[in-house]
């Protein structure tokens, strides 16, 4: 029993799941945030467009 919890306490995969976790997780965030402002950025420019026709 005490070889399994020394090996569970060395074991350091779970720490590294959660870590590229919270990164895939901050990259999903940036990302929404910058699409969602080029979204805003874009339909301006189209109306703009469309409005000079």
């Amino acid at each position: 029993m005490q070889k399994i919890m020394k090996l569970f306490v060395k074991s350091e995969e779970g720490a590294t799941a959660i870590e590229y976790g919270l990164i895939a997780s901050l990259i999903a965030v940036v990302l929404i945030a910058v699409l969602t402002t080029m979204g805003t950025n874009l339909s301006a420019t189209f109306t703009r467009i469309s409005d000079a026709l």
